[in-house]
């Protein structure tokens, strides 16, 4: 602050000594009146950012009694370049033209002659120059600070931007993280447990029993880091590369559980609908796994009418259901991939025990 004001008040000062070496050529110490507002003019000039009006009309006695014109051309620039007013500049740049071409105490001015009209017009000039220098400042002082706010306005659109795309990201890994990791770790707590009860061998227990625990331990981790990545996810995308219905088969032979495929799909679905498939059987069946041990499954998969139709059912579970942590938002994110490419997601259980899972989709979904 102190950097600025301290250029400010030595070209105020020195604007002073100009106006006061101006009086000096043009006056003599035997005119006290002209002389006296002469240099009261001058002075007047450090009042000229503050009160530029004021300071305008103070120097025009000396414009309308003497030659010492500096100081009023000054007061009429400072004020054109603070006043928007055009009126008054207008006014201001007519009464300095009248006193300048006045000469107290014979002020009259015939305007019948050629030479008065071609001073008049000299002096209006140069009066309007003043007052377009100052307009011309005050424009460029304008544009310099809506400059300044364009620039951060595009600043604070880049920070947006780049939060957006922080946001997607975040959601884009809750969602993988859901979709692939909990459902290798949980299928490691399945066979961990499933090698518990069913070994004889002490030492096989205890390691099934370690490893089970690690894996129900990494699966409440993962559960706590989805939920803080979504919190600040926007709307998911997908990541490359993405499994395809041609995984499918892998899958569910890589599922743990006795698990049929049956699908007449043809060739050609777009990349959006085999993912959301794919994804849908995949949490379908950490479902059975958690939920259902010991039952089996069936994955149908057919196109109708434009449309594909996904029925993941199982029957009912024929041992105790481990108690395993849950992320929560299984089924919400089939919702939402489905809802996404115009399809829908129900599930509920059947009447034998078991459960069932439907997507719908348009064949077209995501073209």
């Amino acid at each position: 602050m102190n950097g600025r004001r301290v250029p400010a008040v030595l070209v105020d000062a020195a604007l002073v000594a100009v106006a006061l070496l101006d009086v000096w050529a043009h006056l003599d110490a035997d005119e006290p009146l002209r002389l006296a507002f002469a240099v009261g003019a001058a002075f007047s000039l450090l009042l000229r950012r503050r009160l530029p009006l004021l300071t305008f009309l103070l120097t025009l006695p000396a414009i309308l009694l003497s030659a010492a014109i500096f100081a009023g051309l000054v007061a009429l620039y400072s004020l054109a370049s603070l006043s928007r007013n055009r009126v008054l500049l207008g006014f201001c740049v007519v009464a300095y033209a009248i006193c300048d071409m006045s000469s107290w105490p014979s002020p009259e001015i015939d305007l019948t002659e050629t030479s008065t009209l071609i001073t008049l017009g000299y002096t209006a000039a140069t009066a309007a120059a003043a007052c377009f220098l100052g307009q011309l400042v005050q424009a460029r002082r304008d544009l310099s600070l809506r400059l300044t706010e364009i620039s951060q306005a595009r600043d604070h659109e880049r920070m947006l931007t780049d939060q957006t795309v922080l946001a997607k990201e975040r959601a884009q890994l809750a969602r993988e993280m859901h979709d692939v990791v909990s459902h290798q770790v949980s299928l490691i707590a399945v066979r961990a447990g499933a090698l518990q009860v069913g070994s004889r061998d002490a030492e096989v227990k205890e390691a099934a029993a370690t490893i089970r625990g690690l894996s129900v331990q990494t699966l409440e981790e993962l559960r706590h880091m989805v939920g803080v990545l979504r919190a600040s996810g926007g709307r998911p995308t997908e990541l490359t590369p993405q499994p395809s219905l041609a995984d499918l088969q892998q899958l569910i032979d890589g599922s743990g559980i006795e698990a049929e495929l049956r699908t007449d799909l043809p060739n050609g679905l777009s990349p959006a609908v085999q993912r959301a498939i794919y994804r849908t059987v995949q949490e379908a069946l950490t479902n059975v796994r958690k939920h259902a041990p010991g039952a089996a499954a069936t994955v149908s998969i057919r196109h109708q009418g434009g449309n594909v139709r996904v029925a993941v059912t199982n029957t009912a579970p024929t041992r105790p259901t481990l108690p395993l942590p849950s992320a929560q938002y299984g089924l919400i994110g089939l919702h939402q991939r489905a809802a996404l490419l115009g399809g829908t997601v129900t599930s509920g259980p059947t009447a034998d025990g078991g459960y069932e899972l439907h997507l719908e989709l348009p064949a077209e979904g995501g073209a």
